[in-house]
Protein backbone atom coordinates (compact mmCIF):
# COMPACT_ATOMS: atom_id res chain seq x y z
CA UNK A 1 0.00 0.00 0.00
CA UNK A 2 1.50 3.90 -1.15
CA UNK A 3 1.30 6.69 1.44
CA UNK A 4 -1.24 8.28 2.03
CA UNK A 5 -1.75 12.00 2.48
CA UNK A 6 -2.98 12.76 5.88
CA UNK A 7 -4.79 16.34 6.36
CA UNK A 8 -6.66 18.30 9.01
CA UNK A 9 -9.85 16.20 7.79
CA UNK A 10 -8.88 12.93 8.01
CA UNK A 11 -5.75 12.73 10.22
CA UNK A 12 -7.79 12.17 13.26
CA UNK A 13 -9.53 9.18 11.77
CA UNK A 14 -6.46 7.63 10.01
CA UNK A 15 -4.55 7.58 13.54
CA UNK A 16 -7.50 6.82 15.91
CA UNK A 17 -8.37 3.51 14.11
CA UNK A 18 -7.66 0.06 14.66
CA UNK A 19 -3.98 -1.34 13.26
CA UNK A 20 -0.75 0.00 12.87
CA UNK A 21 -0.01 3.88 11.34
CA UNK A 22 2.96 5.46 10.94
CA UNK A 23 2.69 9.23 10.30
CA UNK A 24 5.68 11.30 8.11
CA UNK A 25 5.96 15.28 9.29
CA UNK A 26 7.49 16.45 6.35
CA UNK A 27 7.71 19.47 3.49
CA UNK A 28 9.42 19.61 0.03
CA UNK A 29 12.28 21.91 1.20
CA UNK A 30 13.83 19.68 4.29
CA UNK A 31 16.63 17.82 2.59
CA UNK A 32 16.39 15.07 5.78
CA UNK A 33 13.03 14.78 4.88
CA UNK A 34 13.83 14.09 1.39
CA UNK A 35 16.22 11.57 2.15
CA UNK A 36 13.40 9.80 4.31
CA UNK A 37 10.77 9.79 2.09
CA UNK A 38 12.38 7.15 -0.19
CA UNK A 39 12.72 4.80 3.13
CA UNK A 40 9.52 5.41 3.99
CA UNK A 41 7.33 4.98 0.76
CA UNK A 42 9.46 1.69 0.56
CA UNK A 43 8.36 0.44 4.34
CA UNK A 44 4.85 1.17 3.22
CA UNK A 45 4.86 -1.02 0.30
CA UNK A 46 6.66 -3.82 2.11
CA UNK A 47 4.16 -3.78 4.83
CA UNK A 48 0.78 -3.52 3.37
CA UNK A 49 -0.97 -4.19 6.51
CA UNK A 50 0.22 -1.32 7.99
CA UNK A 51 -1.05 2.54 7.24
CA UNK A 52 1.84 5.00 6.05
CA UNK A 53 0.71 8.52 6.04
CA UNK A 54 2.42 12.43 4.92
CA UNK A 55 1.40 15.30 6.30
CA UNK A 56 2.70 18.52 4.18
CA UNK A 57 3.58 20.73 7.42
CA UNK A 58 3.65 23.54 4.78
CA UNK A 59 -0.21 23.15 3.54
CA UNK A 60 -1.47 21.79 6.77
CA UNK A 61 0.45 24.17 9.44
CA UNK A 62 -2.62 24.61 11.39
CA UNK A 63 -2.62 20.62 11.79
CA UNK A 64 2.05 20.29 12.45
CA UNK A 65 1.18 23.19 15.10
CA UNK A 66 -1.63 21.05 16.89
CA UNK A 67 0.92 18.47 16.31
CA UNK A 68 3.07 20.02 18.48
CA UNK A 69 5.94 19.77 15.29
CA UNK A 70 8.83 21.69 16.20
CA UNK A 71 11.19 20.00 13.85
CA UNK A 72 10.80 18.05 11.19
CA UNK A 73 10.99 15.41 9.82
CA UNK A 74 9.22 14.28 12.92
CA UNK A 75 7.93 10.20 12.60
CA UNK A 76 5.05 9.15 14.55
CA UNK A 77 3.63 5.74 15.56
CA UNK A 78 -0.15 4.71 16.34
CA UNK A 79 -1.29 1.55 17.19
CA UNK A 80 -4.90 0.94 17.67
CA UNK A 81 -5.64 4.80 18.81
CA UNK A 82 -2.57 5.04 20.77
CA UNK A 83 0.59 7.39 20.09
CA UNK A 84 3.32 4.72 20.50
CA UNK A 85 6.33 6.21 19.47
CA UNK A 86 7.37 10.60 18.11
CA UNK A 87 10.80 11.18 17.29
CA UNK A 88 12.33 14.05 15.23
CA UNK A 89 15.08 13.05 12.68
CA UNK A 90 15.32 10.86 9.51
CA UNK A 91 15.78 7.47 9.98
CA UNK A 92 17.88 5.02 7.64
CA UNK A 93 16.53 2.13 6.57
CA UNK A 94 17.88 -0.80 8.92
CA UNK A 95 16.36 1.87 11.80
CA UNK A 96 13.06 2.34 10.72
CA UNK A 97 12.33 -1.30 9.78
CA UNK A 98 13.33 -2.32 13.26
CA UNK A 99 10.63 0.18 14.49
CA UNK A 100 8.18 -1.00 12.58
CA UNK A 101 8.69 -4.39 13.79
CA UNK A 102 8.81 -3.28 17.85
CA UNK A 103 5.82 -1.45 16.83
CA UNK A 104 3.85 -5.09 16.27
CA UNK A 105 5.85 -6.77 19.07
CA UNK A 106 4.38 -3.82 21.53
CA UNK A 107 1.75 -5.68 23.93
CA UNK A 108 -1.30 -3.31 23.31
CA UNK A 109 -3.79 -5.03 26.85
CA UNK A 110 -0.55 -3.84 28.55
CA UNK A 111 -0.38 -0.75 27.16
CA UNK A 112 -4.05 -0.28 27.82
CA UNK A 113 -3.56 -1.68 31.42
CA UNK A 114 -1.08 1.58 31.89
CA UNK A 115 -2.89 4.16 30.56
CA UNK A 116 -6.42 2.72 32.56
CA UNK A 117 -4.15 2.97 35.87
CA UNK A 118 -2.40 6.61 34.83
CA UNK A 119 -5.77 8.01 34.21
CA UNK A 120 -7.17 6.50 37.45
CA UNK A 121 -4.37 7.75 39.36
CA UNK A 122 -4.87 11.08 37.68
CA UNK A 123 -8.59 11.24 38.67
CA UNK A 124 -7.79 9.82 42.25
CA UNK A 125 -5.12 12.99 42.48
CA UNK A 126 -7.95 15.50 41.57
Amino acid sequence: MATVELTAQNFEESVLREGITFVDFWAEWCGPCRMFGPIFEQASLENPDITFGKVDTEAEQVLAASAGISSIPTLMAFRDGVLLFREAGALPKPSFDQLIQAIRDVDMDDVRQKIAAEEANSADSQ
